[in-house]
């Protein structure tokens, strides 16, 4: 039961009385819910007028309940804040983007049947201007030549570890033309790299520079099988190990170049053991 009748939150009770009148005369005896009242005006016993016609409604039961406060108003610039936003695009570091170049060059190669790569299709892949990439590279043969040059570091690094753990000249060559066939299985982009397949109509200086990769891994293959010829007790051991090198890197490239031209589907390591145990027998 409420002792003090209010109508308005913000409008104080002597408002809503005359000022001769004190806050006792005004005490309600009974619940408002069953008090009718019209247009906020005190009983007629207490203004000395007669009672005027009741009002045609009753007061909601609802309206009788202590009045909150005003639910504040969303913030909308709080509201867009409290929404996830969209994460800022964060600048490459020293390196990264030309990285993410060869990355993405390597992928475009990878795709069966893929076209001549341009430059424009290389930036449309990065979502950049054809002018950040010749920020990182001077022309587009410079971005293969990175590309070969990562194959260059990968293999040769590997080679190097096969040459020095393995003490048997046989288990060295077979090691490293599985190594080879493995890498070109595991980056098919790189694949059409080593045979040539990606550098038809680019500049010349990429097939010879991959024409001296092979070189060298014929070179390799030379010195260790030439301690095999030698330990078989062969009157030409140098001339043995220089045809058999040629022959495996032959096989390696006929396999990579098969598993370029299949798609992808064929693989270069099928069989792996009785070729290799032909080839070296």
């Amino acid at each position: 039961m409420l002792e003090i009748l209010t109508y308005r939150k913000s409008a104080p009770v002597s408002a809503l009385r005359p000022p001769s009148l004190t806050a006792a005369r005004y005490k309600i005896s009974q619940p408002l819910s069953a008090t009718r009242l019209c247009q906020n005006r005190p009983p007629a016993a207490v203004m000395g007028r007669k009672l005027s016609p009741p009002c045609d409604t009753a007061i909601n039961p609802q309206a009788a309940k202590p009045m909150s406060a005003p639910e504040p108003k969303l913030n909308l610039v709080a509201t867009s804040a409290a929404e996830p936003a969209a994460p800022a695009r964060k600048r490459p570091r020293p390196g990264e983007r030309r990285v993410q170049i060869l990355q993405a060059l390597a992928g475009m190669l990878e795709q069966p049947g893929a076209e001549r790569v341009t430059t424009a299709a290389l930036a449309a892949k990065l979502e950049v201007s054809e002018a950040a990439l010749y920020r990182h590279f001077a022309s587009k043969a410079q971005m293969f030549e990175g590309l070969i040059e990562f194959i260059e570091t990968s293999i040769f690094t590997l080679l190097n570890q096969i040459s020095e753990r393995d003490g048997s000249g046989l288990l060295q060559a077979q090691k490293i033309v599985s190594m080879l066939l493995q890498f070109g299985e595991r980056n098919p982009g790189m694949t059409r790299v080593m045979v040539g397949d990606a550098l038809v109509h680019e500049n010349e200086r990429l097939v010879l520079r991959m024409n001296q990769f092979f070189d060298r891994v014929e070179s390799s293959l030379r010195q260790v099988l030439r301690s095999v010829a030698e330990a078989k007790g062969s009157s030409t051991p140098t001339v043995d190990a220089n045809a058999q090198a040629s022959v495996l890197v032959s096989f390696i490239i006929g396999r990579l170049q098969r598993y370029a031209r299949s798609g992808f589907k064929r693989s270069p390591i099928e069989q792996m053991d009785s070729a290799l145990r032909i080839l070296l027998s």
